[in-house]
């Protein structure tokens, strides 16, 4: 018993040496084995196999890749085998493979991030938390590289979120080095996701807008190289079009925000003295600036302050296409505020308004940038009679008549800027109708005969569906239909002879027929943009109804004009019966209105009410007194005189009161 315990002890102490032998030679051995693998085409072979129809040798597969992958060597050699990561990253996020294959997948692909070349294939696959981990965590030299690769990568908009949300702060920290290869490097990678309106906000809420204008406006032997400057300004760019609140958010000491004076005009200082990429880019930033009503006024009393009106307006002539562009979409975000400055700028010989009409006019496809240039002249003062008469004398209007009945013809292709490409080139010949009155009037007058423009408009009045072009078309027939008085051509008789006078039988006036009732001479829509032709009055009436007040403001104008001072009153009511359109005027009254269109209203009732016939027949429907009672007390001064003539029409004020002064 004594003696047996030693040679037990020995025993187990051989075995354990034998243990510790055979594990040594198991290690060599897989070493041994690692290094054969390393210098011939076996890791190709396994992963050859990782695309097996038999999940069983894709899960074999996977766990030998996965037990090589230890191997920092073998990890080079399994990223460098074509399309091994691919074919990884897809397997780990695949539901057909099983639960252990995934999960052996997602620890073969955190060995092989051990490589920066296997990090970069994975975030070009999509999976991008290896890069953001070392970007966040890594060495300096580390989340340069990674920073790098990000910029060069193509990512959808809800990556560009996620990366923006986990390494947004650490890339605006490196953008803030003083070397230029960090900066560059961040700039870029910012720039990928700085497209996005999202991601662009969440760079807003993490500080980029102090930083990134302090590179635009930085002289001197700091400042960033033009090409940097460049994605700067496209970066700047990008987050001002996210729409966020500009005006909130400090940039520089002071209190500063993007849309102080001094920030505006130091934009506008750059955009007159760099190269047209910056350029462009830069009045990208005005045109976000100036597409938001919170920071369009800031903006537009920069741009006066500064003087720079005139510069902006001469970029319509650049010959780089995104220059003029962008040039034309803020101009005509400018136009609604600006409209005379403007207006101004493209008068006179210098050519910027041929420059733009051209723009508008050269390609048959319509563009985006032609409907900002339509709409920018479009939105320009209507009664600026200079830019109207030089528009008349550079033929402006037939050529933009011509391009209209093209498109109502179908002759010109049919895209998303169509419609409101249309609608700026009616506003635009419209205008010619504001100057009618006008010395320079015949010219006007001669084209709308010329071109029979009465008729276009009429049949733009049917345009379902598109408000704006039924109701600058009602107000551009309102406009001609107010000239028909001076226009119409009143027949003269010869006075009477010595026999008439001593024998009155003989004087009686010859019978004419075929005069305008209203009008009492020789009308017709050509001639005298007479609304009795062409079913102009059937087409007015049935726009009454209108879900838009705009429109039915406009229509209800062009048919009061056939009741308007000058003209047969009783006529134009008849005339109104005859359409029946007395109804919807009166019905007109019931609703909740604008307090314009209830001033039209009112005016409109009480000459319908002048008629005997109208005036019994409201006396007995309370509904529209009261709602004249109610113009009568709460309407303004002008709509309370008209209620109270229209309350005497219907006896419900006594005739002999007069609450308010004539006018």
């Amino acid at each position: 018993m004594c003696s047996r315990a030693p040679v037990d002890k020995s025993v187990a102490q051989l075995l354990k040496l034998l243990g510790l032998w055979w594990r040594m030679i198991l290690i060599t051995s897989f070493l041994f084995l690692q290094e054969i693998m390393a210098e011939g085409d076996t890791v190709r072979t396994i992963v050859k196999f990782l695309s097996h129809e038999q999940s069983k040798e894709r899960e074999e597969a996977v766990s030998l890749l996965y037990e090589l992958s230890n191997s920092e060597k073998l990890c080079e050699k399994i990223g460098s085998v074509n399309g091994a990561v691919l074919i990884l990253v897809g397997m780990a996020t695949s539901n057909s493979e099983s639960l252990l294959t995934v999960e052996m997948t997602d620890k073969t692909l955190e060995n092989l991030a051990q490589c920066e070349n296997n990090v970069k294939q994975m975030a070009e696959c999509g999976r991008l938390q290896p890069l953001l981990t070392l970007l966040l965590e890594g060495a300096p030299d580390t989340k340069l590289s990674m920073a790098a690769i990000l910029g060069e990568l193509v990512l959808d908009n809800e990556v560009k979120v996620f990366v923006a949300r986990t390494a947004a702060f650490s890339l605006i920290n490196l953008m803030t080095h003083t070397d230029m290869p960090s900066r560059e490097a961040a700039l870029k990678a910012i720039n990928q996701i700085s497209s996005d309106e999202t991601s662009a906000k969440v760079l807003i809420e993490a500080g980029i807008l102090p930083p990134l204008v302090k590179d635009l406006f930085t002289v001197g032997a700091k400042q960033l190289p033009m090409r940097l400057k460049e994605v700067s300004a496209t970066i700047l760019a990008n987050v001002v079009n996210s729409g966020h609140d500009f005006d909130s958010v400090p940039i520089g000491p002071n209190y500063q925000t993007l849309v102080s004076k001094e920030i505006i005009h130091n934009l506008l200082h750059l955009i007159n003295n760099t190269g047209p990429a910056i350029e462009s880019k830069l009045l990208q930033v005005l045109v976000g600036l100036t597409n938001s009503a919170a920071t369009v006024s800031s903006v537009v009393s920069a741009i006066k302050s500064s003087g720079a009106t005139i510069s902006l307006v001469q970029f319509i002539e650049a010959p780089q296409v995104d220059l003029r562009a962008a040039s034309i979409r803020l101009l005509q975000n400018l136009s609604p505020r600006m409209g005379p400055e403007l207006a101004s700028c493209l008068r006179g010989p210098a050519g910027q308004l041929g420059s733009l009409i051209r723009e508008i006019l050269e390609k048959e496809v319509i563009t985006e940038e032609q409907a900002a240039a339509v709409g920018f002249l479009s939105d320009l003062p209507e009664r600026d009679s200079g830019l109207t008469r030089q528009m008349l004398d550079e033929e402006v209007f037939q050529r933009f008549i011509s391009r209209i009945v093209s498109i109502r013809q179908g002759t010109t292709r049919r895209n998303r800027f169509m419609t409101p490409y249309l609608e700026g080139l009616v506003k635009v010949v419209a205008r010619v109708t504001f100057g009618l009155s006008e010395e320079s009037g015949a010219a006007a007058r001669a084209l709308c005969c010329r071109t029979n423009l009465a008729s276009l408009f009429i049949d733009l009045l049917q345009s379902n569906g598109l408000d704006n072009l039924q109701m600058v078309s009602a107000i551009a027939l309102e406009n001609l239909s107010k000239e028909s008085k001076n226009l119409t051509q009143l027949l003269e008789f010869p006075a009477p002879g010595l026999c008439a006078t001593i024998f009155p039988c003989l004087s009686k006036q010859p019978v004419i027929t075929g005069l305008c009732p209203i009008h009492r001479g020789i009308c017709s829509l050509k001639e005298t943009f007479c609304l009795l032709d062409g079913q102009a009055v059937d087409k007015l009436v049935a726009l009454l109804d209108h879900r838009n007040d705009k429109v039915v403001e406009a229509s209800l104008a062009a048919l009061a004009t056939l009741l308007e001072d000058g003209v047969d009153i009783d006529q134009g009511v008849q005339v109104l019966l005859e359409a029946e359109g007395v109804k919807p005027i009166l019905d007109l009254l019931l609703g909740k209105r604008t307090e314009t269109l209830r001033s039209r209203v009112v005016w409109t009732v009480e000459r319908l009410l002048r008629c005997e016939a109208i005036a019994y027949d409201v006396a007995g429907d309370p509904n529209i007194s009261t709602a004249l009672v109610d113009a009568f007390q709460h309407g303004e001064y002008r709509t309370r005189q008209i209620a109270e003539r229209a309350l005497k029409h219907v006896d419900k004020i006594p005739n002999f009161s007069s609450i308010f002064s004539n006018v």
